[in-house]
């Protein structure tokens, strides 16, 4: 019998393209190839599809970061076909063969945020990772603090900054932020992940700069008020079955770096965070906040994996602070190092998500 063929798809049309592929170079290493037939797909930044080059970098090398190489093959996914389709223009077009399972290794808006799930909807195509509203609910932190505080989950005051609220009357905008948020805030783009555009601001000054600098990632912003507390986080998986999912031990990440919060660079370059799992908590605020996790990922109504995260304030209080529907993907990425930690290895991880998405319908379910 053929292998299973699996398609492993990175790149895209935004501002987390490196860090795609330096989730996507960790999957690529670690899948087992003497059970799947593997496809490494790159998406360029303007939106090309091609097959991975032999010499395809997936690294940060002398501080510069990867990028997808358009120098193989063009691809296609045709709608409906579940295939792969080559071709170079002047040419006929070459099938590659059906795609069995796509894992989509991809961040931010035309990516993460169900537009790539929409397409392989379309295509028939099974794949890893939550479906189109849960992706495009968790990518947009207005609407995901709106269903997780119907869900119950505790979440801090946020004020929620539209492209016509700041072109036309932004000193309404900064007052309504400093009346209703207090001093220190944090300025969020509303679409975007891994830290890009965020900004700590404390005045009218700071605070307009700050959405200026949010703005160059998405004209939508979220101006959060800030809080005191240590930053914990517990992924969650799907469960193969019918088991309900399951959360991993709790993590606590520290910026080590001297940054001042656990920005992109934080995330990202070498030796500036740490993880600590598990986090040194009371056993009952643990399991409070699994218990937690796994509400806001079945909240979301999720499928595969997410990662959320939360604050722990001095004064006991857990707070809600977002979901991730495909959360950062290296080997040393935090939602592998809470699951390694948890008892199941890189490598497993991968496995497992595969075989989640072999074994569910393409469509809806």
């Amino acid at each position: 019998m053929s292998k299973p063929r699996v398609a492993v798809v990175f790149g895209g049309r935004n501002s987390e393209h490196a860090v795609s592929l330096m989730g996507a170079g960790s999957v690529l290493e670690a899948i087992d190839k003497d059970k799947y037939e593997v496809i490494p797909i790159g998406i360029a930044q303007d939106g090309r599809w091609v097959l991975a080059a032999a010499g395809q970098r997936f690294a940060i090398e002398e501080g510069e970061l990867p990028s997808v190489d358009t120098s193989g093959a063009a691809l296609a996914l045709p709608p409906g076909q579940g295939s792969i389709v080559a071709y170079d223009p002047g040419s006929i077009p070459v099938e590659l063969g059906t795609v069995d399972v796509v894992f989509p290794v991809m961040h931010g808006p035309f990516a993460e945020d169900g537009t790539i799930q929409g397409l392989l909807e379309m295509a028939g195509v099974r794949y890893v990772g939550s479906g189109v509203l849960a992706s495009a609910v968790g990518m947009d932190k207005a609407y995901m603090k709106t269903v997780m505080a119907a869900a119950g989950l505790p979440i801090e005051r946020y004020l929620v900054v539209r492209d016509r609220d700041w072109r036309l009357d932004r000193e309404r905008v900064l007052k309504e932020a400093e009346e209703q948020l207090g001093w220190p805030v944090f300025v969020k783009p509303a679409r975007a992940g891994s830290s890009q555009g965020i900004s700590k601001a404390h005045d009218r000054a700071t605070l307009a700069e700050a959405v200026e600098e949010a703005r160059r990632h998405d004209p939508k912003v979220l101006v959060e008020a800030a809080v005191t507390g240590r930053e914990v986080e517990c992924a969650v998986l799907e469960s193969l079955g019918d088991e309900p999912p399951r959360a991993s031990r709790p993590g606590e990440v520290k910026v080590e770096g001297g940054q001042e919060f656990f920005d992109f660079e934080a995330k990202y370059y070498p030796d500036q965070m740490s993880l600590t799992v598990p986090a040194d908590l009371p056993g009952e605020v643990a399991e409070e906040l699994r218990a937690m996790a796994v509400r806001a990922f079945e909240a979301l109504e999720c499928e595969g994996l997410a990662r959320v995260d939360f604050f722990y304030t001095p004064d006991g209080r857990i707070v809600f602070n977002e979901i991730n529907t495909m959360p950062g993907f290296t080997s040393l990425s935090v939602a592998p190092q809470l699951w390694a930690a948890s008892g199941m290895s890189y490598p497993e991880l991968v496995d497992h998500l595969v075989q989640l998405a072999l074994d569910r319908p393409a469509g809806l379910r």
